[in-house]
């Protein structure tokens, strides 16, 4: 019903000498209307808070922190207004194997002393299992080698990211006599 304080307006004017003043209306807050009854549930507000579950579908090579926009699934509006908006802000996991950079995969790949001066083949894993890569004759530690297309999903766009696969030189902690004498040697000739 009309607030009977303001008559609809929402507004009440107070005349102070040659200016009037206007408000809201203290009684119907603006709204012009009143509720006799309010409903014991929203207290006349129209609104009801309740907690819904929703199902999202998140998209593949979303990032940490990504919001992800559900319209109209918000808090309702005041007064019958449409709802708002629900965003939903990602937490993703970190992987025991790779460290994310972009939309690459960065994984540590241990490679002994004599295959990093020869060369070798090694295994790199991938999401996809894993990849034989080529090690060059000279290759020093912290170098990357790079797996094409193996990587995460690129969010905004086709294909995938790589999969980077730094060399991590390894030592052994103990030595045979044999491999001892071999390093000596290795060392006396300059190496």
């Amino acid at each position: 019903m009309l607030c009977p304080e303001c008559h609809g307006r929402g507004v009440i004017s107070e005349s102070q000498g040659l200016f009037a003043l206007s408000q809201p209306c203290p009684r119907c807050r603006g709204n012009g209307t009143v509720i006799e009854e309010p409903c014991p549930n929203c207290r006349g507000t129209g609104r009801e808070r309740r907690t819904k579950r929703y199902t999202v579908k998140i998209p593949a090579g979303v990032k940490d922190g990504s919001r992800i926009r559900l319209r109209g699934k918000g808090e309702a509006g005041w007064g019958g207004a449409e709802a708002g908006d629900l965003f939903v802000v990602t937490r993703v996991a970190p992987s025991e194997v790779y460290t994310r950079r972009g939309d690459d995969l960065v994984v540590e790949v241990p490679v002994t002393y004599p295959e990093a001066a020869l060369g070798a083949q090694v295994q790199v894993p991938t999401p996809d299992g894993p990849v034989t890569v080529k090690v060059k004759p000279g290759t020093e530690d912290g170098t990357l080698l790079r797996v094409k297309g193996k990587g995460a999903p690129k969010l905004k766009g086709s294909g995938r990211g790589n999969v980077l696969a730094r060399v991590k030189l390894t030592v052994p902690k103990k030595l045979s006599k044999k491999e001892r004498e071999l390093i000596e040697e290795l060392q006396k000739a300059g190496g």
